[in-house]
């Protein structure tokens, strides 16, 4: 078990492993975990804390070497505590699918294998009709810039389908969360963004129009906010 009692993000300070009150969860998966949390914890509102580990397996307590066996089903995957006040989910949302090729099945760029598959795990009903939704839009979306059949690969599942397994979700070793910030580090990305931006939340929200639960979603990040810091086509960190 990674030993991380009472560790504090290196960047933001708060405990990594609380969930404030009025507060929620996303975790997600899509590719190398260090440049994958790294892109969240710099969102500029509402992000209480991010953490690196391993989701969707099947053994309890992987180490870093276990799940990059492949042998124990996990994926590399981020945590994110976010105040959902000030930063919508599907903000988190959008940046996941533009930060990395989720048609690019069991890898991204040169890491190949289960361990570095593109997945999104729901807590709830409106998480899971929010990601299903908007993975058929930005397929299309793919489709339509390239020019050619793009089917994404990403696995989307609930989070209760890992309870028999012990839960979800287990915290990486401390050496490896916020590794990107810390002094000496080594920078590496193997996700592969598209430069395709996720269609406009009207297009796509299975919401109906007028709702409270449309309201409730709808992004808080201003286009300004993506025209400058949308991921990039090809590898960034």
């Amino acid at each position: 078990m990674a030993n991380i009692d009472g560790l504090r993000h290196f960047v933001l300070g708060n405990k990594i492993e609380e969930v404030p009150a009025g507060f929620q969860e996303a975790v997600f998966a899509n590719g190398c975990f260090w440049g994958s949390e790294k892109g969240i914890w710099r969102l500029p509102k509402g992000i209480h804390s991010t953490a690196v580990g391993y989701c969707a397996g099947f053994t309890k307590n992987p180490t870093y070497d276990e799940a990059c066996s492949g042998l124990t089903g996990h994926t590399e995957g981020v945590r994110v505590v976010y105040d959902p006040s000030q930063v919508s989910f599907v903000d988190i949302l959008r940046w996941f699918w533009e930060a990395h090729d989720p048609c690019s099945g069991m890898g991204q760029g040169n890491d190949r294998g289960s361990q570095y598959r593109s997945g999104f795990y729901f807590f709830n009903e409106e998480q899971e009709q929010l990601i299903k939704a908007s993975k058929e839009a930005y397929e299309a979306r793919l489709e339509e810039k390239t020019g050619g059949k793009r089917a994404i690969t990403t696995e989307i599942a609930s989070a209760s389908d890992y309870d028999q397994y012990g839960g979800l979700w287990y915290f990486g070793e401390a050496y490896h969360q916020q590794y990107l910030a810390k002094p000496g580090s080594r920078p590496y990305c193997s996700a592969q963004p598209q430069g395709v931006s996720v269609p406009e939340y009207d297009e796509w929200c299975p919401f109906p129009e007028g709702s409270e639960l449309r309201e409730k979603y709808r992004p808080t990040l201003p286009p300004s906010f993506w025209n400058i810091n949308a991921p990039r086509r090809g590898c960034s960190v």
